[in-house]
């Protein structure tokens, strides 16, 4: 769907530092990566996660060097949701504690043990390196996140990490990926003359075992974290960085923007938003 813009249909074409990009100092460019599944282990609690979608915009110095990071209004990064194994079960149980044995005893029915932990953004990436993106053990982009606990006796609040104090992941590429180019028109037909191009990045696999995991927040029925000391303590949280690791398999990450910037300068973040439009389905 879309050719060559499918990756990009979060892409904030339109926030005005990206309209603000002239071209020709300035120059705007869309970028996506998604894998389709991986695991990520927090403390000593282990679960496989489903597919990740990150994306946002860069408006890099061409003078400088230096780059922006523009987040999508929604965030950057959006998660499919995971089981954790083994539930409210494996998160504080068993307890001598009367308050959470009683809860403990509950837990016969499926559904009240489940627990969905969802991957969140907990603030706009920074660092991004395109150049990191083309090799293997080096940081591509800083990612802040928390991790949204769902279970009716957690509450409706319960997180891993916070906005102010998140999860940040720094993956790297575990083997470097294949590299391709496409020159494409505005409805995202492949061209060798189109006004757009896409750099992509593919068959390889990323992973981090650098971040340290803060502990839960916001845990109980009342969301006053009245359970946060049971969960952290049956899943080893606060977790210190080397403890913990992120694998995303089959990622795929794509950069997209004006070819020629300059051509459209001094309005060439307008240029680019007009053909995101133009070729992306809302």
């Amino acid at each position: 769907m879309n050719g060559n813009w499918a990756p990009f249909n979060r892409c904030p074409v339109d926030d005005p530092a990206m309209l603000a990009a002239d071209g020709s100092v300035n120059i705007a460019i869309c970028v996506a990566s998604h894998s389709a599944s991986g695991a990520i282990k927090l403390g000593n609690t282990e679960a496989t996660t489903g597919a990740n979608d990150l994306q946002f915009g860069v408006v890099r110095n061409a003078q400088t060097g230096e780059s922006k990071i523009v987040a999508p209004a929604g965030g950057a990064i959006v998660g499919d949701p995971a089981d954790i194994p083994g539930g409210l079960l494996g998160l504080m149980c068993p307890s001598g504690v009367p308050v959470v044995s009683g809860i403990c005893n509950q837990l016969a029915d499926n559904t009240l043990n489940r627990v969905i932990a969802t991957v969140e953004s907990a603030g706009t990436p920074a660092n991004f390196d395109l150049t990191a993106g083309m090799q293997s053990g080096k940081t591509i982009v800083d990612i802040p996140v928390r991790i949204h606990l769902q279970n009716p006796f957690l509450g409706s609040k319960c997180y891993i990490g916070t906005t102010s104090n998140p999860v940040v992941l720094r993956p790297q590429n575990v083997t470097v990926p294949a590299f391709g180019n496409q020159r494409f028109d505005a409805n995202g037909a492949a061209n060798t003359r189109g006004a757009l191009n896409r750099v992509a990045l593919t068959g390889n696999s990323q992973g981090d075992s650098a971040f340290a995991v803060p502990g839960v927040s916001g845990c109980g029925p009342l969301t006053l974290g009245e359970l946060n000391w049971a969960v952290n303590l049956k899943t080893s949280l606060p977790s210190a960085a080397g403890k913990n690791h992120l694998v995303l398999n089959d990622t795929a990450t794509y950069t997209a923007g004006l070819a020629t910037p300059g051509s459209s300068a001094p309005h060439a973040g307008q240029a680019l938003s007009d053909n995101w439009h133009l070729g992306v389905a809302q």
